[in-house]
C-alpha cells in the first residue's frame, strides 16, 4: 500500500506541541517557497543550504542569493563540489532520478541530520520532495532511517501534493525568483 506522505505530515504536525525547532534542508529558493508557506506557522525554522552537488560554483552562489527574495537567511555549510564528485564517481551516466540522485540525496539529508544533532534541533525535513523529478517515497524512507540513526524526528513530506510545485512556480513569478532549468549537478544540466 502506497503511503500518503502529505497526510502523514499533517498528522505529525498536529501531534507536536508548540512550535518545535525545525531544520529544513533547502536546495533552492523556488523549491523552498511553497514549503515555507506550509511550515512557517507550525515551526521555528532554520534553513540549511547544503548542496555540494550544484555545478558550477557560480550557480551555487546564484541559487543561494535568491533566498533573499523570500526574506530568509540560510545557514550555508559552504561549497565543496569535490565531496559530491567523490561519492558519485562512476555514476556520471546514471539517468536523472537514478542511483547518482539517491546517493546525492542521502549525502545531503545525512549532513542535515548531523547538523541538527550538533545544534539541538527537534525535527528535520527537506524541500526535495516538492520536485516532480524526486521520489518522495525514497526521501521519506531515508528520513525514517536517519531518524532512527540520529534520534531526531524526521517530518515526512511530499510537498508536491496540494499543488505545491505549482504554488512554487506562482511564488517565483510574484517575487521574480530565478528558476533554474536543472537540478544542480553537471549531469542533470
Amino acid at each position: 500500500m502506497k503511503v500518503n506522505y502529505n497526510k502523514l505530515m499533517q498528522e505529525e504536525i498536529s501531534s507536536f506541541g508548540g512550535k518545535p525547532k525545525l531544520l529544513l534542508h533547502v536546495c533552492c529558493a523556488p523549491c523552498s517557497s511553497a514549503c515555507i508557506e506550509r511550515l512557517k506557522e507550525h515551526f521555528n525554522i532554520t534553513f540549511l543550504y547544503y548542496n555540494p552537488n550544484i555545478y558550477p560554483e557560480t550557480e551555487y552562489v546564484k541559487r543561494k542569493s535568491e533566498f533573499k527574495k523570500l526574506g530568509i537567511d540560510v545557514v550555508d555549510l559552504g561549497y565543496n563540489h569535490e565531496e559530491f564528485s567523490s561519492i558519485t564517481k562512476g555514476m556520471e551516466d546514471e539517468p536523472e532520478g537514478g542511483n547518482r540522485c539517491r546517493v546525492c540525496i542521502a549525502m545531503r539529508l545525512k549532513r542535515a541530520f548531523m547538523y541538527a544533532v550538533e545544534n539541538n534541533f527537534e525535527v528535520v525535513t527537506t524541500t526535495l520532495s516538492i520536485s516532480p523529478h524526486k521520489n518522495a517515497e525514497f526521501i521519506n524512507l531515508l528520513g525514517e532511517r536517519l531518524e532512527k540513526e540520529y534520534g531526531i524526528k524526521y517530518l515526512h513530506a511530499d510537498f508536491k501534493k496540494e499543488n505545491g510545485y505549482l504554488r512554487s512556480i506562482q511564488i517565483c513569478k510574484e517575487l521574480g525568483i530565478y528558476r533554474q532549468d536543472y537540478c544542480g549537478c553537471r549531469w542533470s544540466k
